[in-house]
């Protein structure tokens, strides 16, 4: 599954943020945005998620087309696009348990097979037992991975990621980043990931500056 973004103009009626723009990410590859704030990254973000505002005198405008496999996705609503999101707070529901949090992301099914998908991503994050678990009782770390598990239990074809690690300290950040980016890696899915931090670069040759 490839993600390709052709930006002709992202920016507001006032101000523009990006223009003549094309982006390719391929399976299991990460590409990294970074740029001053107020360059357009969390914009772009959103324009690939259709999660973009259009309620507001200064709303941002997206001009282009973004596709999977080359399909346009440009004009479905965001639930329809297959879009993962992992964001800087976990966001995680606090009145479900961890478990609880893990279900309601997996797609409709026999419940047996559901449960069978929470309790492998339990163990993919490496927190069998963390289940019953209250969010709120998590590391920042550990609601990382949570947060992470959630997103790919519902079989995204694209994942977008706004400086998920920001708020870990340096050596829990290394750890986690390395993580996340296997899980990407192994299940093939292209991912963009906006940072500030240069460490975070998953690959220079797939790093654009803003």
């Amino acid at each position: 599954m490839t993600l390709d973004i052709h930006i002709q103009r992202l920016g507001t009626a006032r101000q523009v943020f990006i223009e003549n723009l094309h982006l390719s990410v391929a399976p299991g590859k990460i590409l990294t945005l970074m740029g001053p704030s107020g360059s357009g990254k969390s914009s772009l973000l959103a324009a690939v998620a259709g999660t973009l505002t259009q309620d507001s005198d200064n709303a941002v405008m997206f001009d282009g087309r973004v596709s999977l496999n080359g399909q346009d996705i440009s004009q479905r609503p965001s639930a329809q696009r297959g879009i993962g999101l992992l964001f800087q707070d976990a966001l995680l529901f606090a009145h479900m348990t961890v478990a609880q949090n893990l279900l309601f992301a997996v797609p409709r099914g026999p419940q047996a097979g559901r449960l069978a998908a929470v309790q492998q991503a339990l163990n993919d994050a490496g927190l069998p037992e963390f289940g019953e678990r209250d969010p709120g009782t998590l590391s920042g770390g550990q609601a990382v991975r949570i947060a992470l598990m959630r997103a790919l239990l519902a079989q995204p074809r694209a994942l977008l990621l706004d400086e998920p690690f920001s708020r870990l300290d340096a050596a829990l950040r290394s750890q986690y980043r390395s993580w996340v980016f296997a899980q990407i890696r192994q299940r093939q899915i292209p991912a963009i990931l906006v940072t500030h931090d240069a460490s975070d670069v998953a690959d220079p040759a797939m790093l654009v500056k803003l």
